[in-house]
């Protein structure tokens, strides 16, 4: 099959032809159908993060399987599936409680390291990025990160809900457990932002700011929801946002990560206020916070990981929102591509006009 490799740190994804493992166990081969370009993958293609090399990424994949290990009851042969990061083994305690995210045991979605490998190239071992490897004509993966789409679900729209949805929304759903009529503060209108936004409305949120420094993020962030947009670079974020809340915000979610955001988050939190971190704003990323004024406001502080999310439970939920027509993703996929076009589809999310890239032309 056709996959695009990576075979150093900070080089090119080049399509060439690797080897696929017939599934054994629990696992399951599926023909990849779309697969979404998250910066997590540009990260770990640039840092060498997750593995060695040569390796394959990306994990927003959704397909249908072809064929299903000796131990698999959950899926056959027809079924459409969705992929996600999260590793769970079921078994732990953190699994049990449904808290998948924290699992103990996540090694045990991967093949041994003495086993054949699920993916080889000329007879050497691939990483398989996340255990996923969706950049590929076909993908073989652990039943336990897979989960169920309808059929009538559109590939690129369903492949985006392994990773952006389940993050941005499930921050919001999962995490904040935010109330009807509340108030939230997103900030960052890039594609998972917007999936929070998206969350803050099924959640039934009253008021929803929005905070970006281009002007078509925050055009976009109105579209999908929110009721007030600051551009940070124009004004002072945290006196906009304690003017229009009169006083700060119950739920301030940074989905940049970087210094100032940080700070500004913790600026904008009421009493009793939770700001909570999912962006990734790079190692020297730091926060300041004054403990004593923490404290006496009862100010709270959370980072969240893939929102929380119970891939099972969710996958399906947002899938049938979005067939209801309450939970928007045809409005986050602005470019698609071929598999050869990886490189050229990260440089475009650069500008931002675009929300979100997908491999939809697999190149058969």
């Amino acid at each position: 099959m056709k996959a695009a490799v990576v075979h150093e740190a900070g080089a090119p994804f080049t399509v060439e032809e690797v080897q696929i493992a017939a599934p054994q166990g629990g696992e399951v081969l599926i023909d990849v159908q779309a697969s979404g370009l998250c910066h997590s993958d540009l990260s770990a293609r640039n840092f060498g993060i997750g593995g060695a090399f040569p390796a394959i990424f990306g994990h927003e994949v959704a397909g249908i399987v072809s064929a299903v290990g000796p131990d698999v009851t959950e899926f056959r042969v027809g079924d459409h599936v969705v992929g996600s990061l999260i590793q769970a083994c079921g078994q732990c305690l953190h699994c049990l409680s449904g808290d998948l995210v924290n699992c103990e045991h996540p090694e045990r979605t991967e093949r041994p390291a003495d086993a054949e490998p699920r993916l080889s190239l000329n007879g050497s071992k691939l990483t398989q990025g996340m255990a996923l490897g969706g950049f590929a004509q076909q993908a073989l993966i652990d039943d336990r990160q897979l989960a169920k789409v309808p059929a009538d679900m559109p590939w690129a729209q369903a492949a985006l809900i392994g990773c952006g949805v389940l993050t941005g929304a499930g921050a919001v759903l999962n995490t904040a457990a935010v109330k009807q009529g509340e108030t939230v503060v997103i900030i960052g209108a890039g594609g998972v932002g917007l999936n929070a936004i998206s969350g803050a409305v099924v959640a039934g949120a009253t008021t929803i700011i929005v905070t970006d420094i281009d002007d078509g993020k925050l055009e976009r962030a109105t579209h999908f929801g929110a009721t007030h947009v600051v551009n940070s670079a124009k004004q002072d974020p945290v006196e906009a946002v304690l003017e229009i809340t009169g006083g700060g915000a119950p739920h301030v979610f940074d989905f940049v990560g970087a210094a100032p955001t940080l700070k500004q988050a913790a600026g904008m939190l009421e009493q009793g206020g939770t700001m909570y971190i999912i962006g990734i704003g790079g190692p020297e990323a730091k926060l300041e916070i004054n403990a004593l004024e923490f404290l006496v406001a009862r100010k709270n502080l959370r980072t969240v990981y893939m929102g929380h999310s119970n891939l099972k439970r969710d996958i399906p939920m947002y899938a049938e929102l979005y067939r209801q027509g309450r939970f928007k993703l045809d409005e986050l996929i602005t470019k698609t591509i071929s598999l050869s076009q990886i490189d050229e589809g990260y440089e475009a999310l650069k500008d931002g006009s675009i929300a979100r890239v997908v491999v939809t032309d697999l190149e058969r």
